[in-house]
């Protein structure tokens, strides 16, 4: 195992909230894999590793990232959503590839959605606009959570005057 994502996932047991692992799958329809950790921790948990990560190339990060996906906890694929858009600056058309490819595998419920989307998705449309027409046939696929991506994506890009 990576001893970053053992770390990672270390943390988070560590960090369990009594009240919100009693809550968390009030938040769903389906059953979700949650540690119980508030979202406030659980970005504080993504901020001191990506100190420990920032430097590592992108496929490197895109690594981590696919094995915190993997995982299916919640928490992990929030961690993710919190570090992508740190490194907007380093997305490349090809990218959109793996953000698609991950969507399919790995999301399979709204906040996983919502989190990857509205930032990492977003940033990634403004970078490149040509990928609204390929987003837009999005719409019309048999998976939920990629037309459900199709609009989530656009929503930050659109509070800031974009589409």
């Amino acid at each position: 195992m990576n001893p970053t994502i053992q770390k990672i996932r270390e943390s988070l047991k560590e960090n369990i909230d009594n009240k919100t692992q009693k809550s968390f799958q009030r938040f769903f329809k389906e059953e979700v894999k949650y540690y119980g950790v508030k979202v406030a921790t659980v970005r504080k948990i993504a901020n001191k590793f990506w100190k420990e990560i920032k430097t590592l190339e992108k496929l490197n990060i895109f690594n981590l990232c696919e094995l915190l996906f993997f995982s299916d906890y919640c928490e992990e694929a929030f961690i993710v959503a919190f570090w992508l858009p740190k490194i907007t600056d380093e997305f490349e058309p090809d990218d959109w590839i793996v953000f698609k490819n991950w969507i399919e595998k790995y999301v399979n419920n709204w906040a996983k959605c919502d989190g990857f989307c509205n930032h990492t998705m977003g940033s990634f449309l403004v970078k490149y606009p040509a990928f609204i027409e390929e987003l837009k046939e999005w719409t019309q696929s048999k998976n939920r959570w990629l037309r459900r991506a199709a609009a989530v994506s656009l929503i930050v890009p659109a509070k800031k005057g974009f589409f």
